[in-house]
């Protein structure tokens, strides 16, 4: 079940418009499940997405986001979920009823048609805490059992509220990696790289946009230059003047990340990277900043899973923040949501040099 966004305009325009101004691409006016926005939506239509399931019978749902910048909340009327993999890692299975996802993360879940008969609205809603312009219009669909009578009505659910921080919150703290002798949970314990990397937006000039400055992304206040020449290809063969290798390990300059800071809204570019000795082990802090405004981050490890060992909101602090950590079954995964002001930690052993 793939969850997604749609735009009235052509999505290309869309990006065309956000090059010009500078700014963020305009918010999408649906979501989809499955491409189709259902009834409830602004951009309604007559056939939403339905899954027709027989009573007694259990299905295995395989939820991705791939929306552009939203968490979101995934819930079906009268019906719990199952949890029992997230990024393709199995987890110690819990009962839900609403799911949370991060752009780019998977979660698969287990359905038990508990019920005789009857048609269950499913809900996709988005969570966010942010100021930051979202999607607001929730998609709908249907798990329809296959002895229900045509016209029989659909019985509805409530999305959580938009800004629900205790279900997100009591979602992400129930995922648990197995950690059991045929799937142990190989966390790291001993840190040869520790570092802590903020994320966030910044503000630079640009002389072709019609506002005059663009918003960018950034971490540890370097904003990615996309090369011409692939940087695995540049490390093998020695290319020169691709990328340089001083990515800096900690921000420039510690201030207090989470407030609301106008002094350091312009950022640096470059293409930059930071060099990891094979099988090194590794631990990165992500921090939100309120640079511009708090918002909820996804980031990819690419080649790797990892461990979320933990997170928290605020500005982390190093001294009390890793007493609390899971070093036992934290959950495995490969992208992970930065919550909005907070902060979170992953760990992982760099073994896959990619070659």
């Amino acid at each position: 079940m793939a969850i997604g966004e749609w735009w009235k305009s052509d999505v290309e325009a869309v990006i065309g418009e956000a090059e010009r101004s500078g700014l963020a691409p305009n918010v999408s006016d649906a979501h989809t499940i499955n491409g189709h926005p259902g009834p409830l939506s602004t951009c309604p239509e007559k056939d939403c997405f339905t899954l027709q399931v027989d009573s007694g019978k259990t299905y295995m749902l395989r939820i991705i986001n791939a929306a552009l910048n939203e968490e979101i909340f995934f819930k079906i009327a009268q019906h719990h979920l199952t949890v029992v993999e997230v990024d393709a890692a199995y987890t110690k299975p819990f009962k839900t009823d609403t799911i949370l996802t991060s752009p780019g993360q998977t979660t698969n879940a287990l359905l038990t048609a508990n019920q005789l008969s009857g048609e269950f609205l499913v809900i996709v809603s988005p969570f966010t805490e942010s100021i930051v312009s979202v999607d607001s219009e929730t998609a709908t669909g249907v798990i329809r059992y296959s002895n229900t009578l045509t016209n029989s009505p659909t019985t509805p659910t409530k999305p959580p509220l938009h800004n629900a921080t205790s279900v997100a919150t009591a979602f992400s703290e129930s995922l648990r990696s197995l950690n059991s002798k045929n799937y142990p949970a190989k966390v790291p314990m001993e840190i040869d790289h520790s570092l802590f990397f903020t994320v966030g937006l910044g503000i630079n000039p640009c002389s072709t946009c019609s506002k005059g400055i663009r918003v960018v992304a950034d971490i540890n206040n370097i904003t990615f230059v996309m090369p011409t020449t692939p940087l695995l290809q540049a490390h093998y063969f020695n290319i020169q003047g691709v990328f340089t290798d001083d990515f800096p390990g900690h921000p420039p300059i510690a201030f207090n990340y989470t407030a609301v800071e106008t002094k350091h809204l312009q950022t640096m570019n470059g293409t930059k990277v930071y060099r990891l000795p094979y099988n090194s082990s590794v631990q990165v802090v992500l921090q939100d900043t309120g640079l511009i405004a708090p918002d909820s981050h996804p980031l990819h490890l690419h080649g790797f899973n990892f461990f979320a060992v933990g997170r928290g909101l605020g500005n982390f602090d190093p001294i009390k923040d890793p007493k609390k950590f899971n070093l036992v079954d934290p959950v495995e995964r490969n992208t992970i949501g930065v919550p909005s002001g907070g902060w979170a930690a992953i760990r992982f052993r760099a073994d896959n040099p990619g070659n």
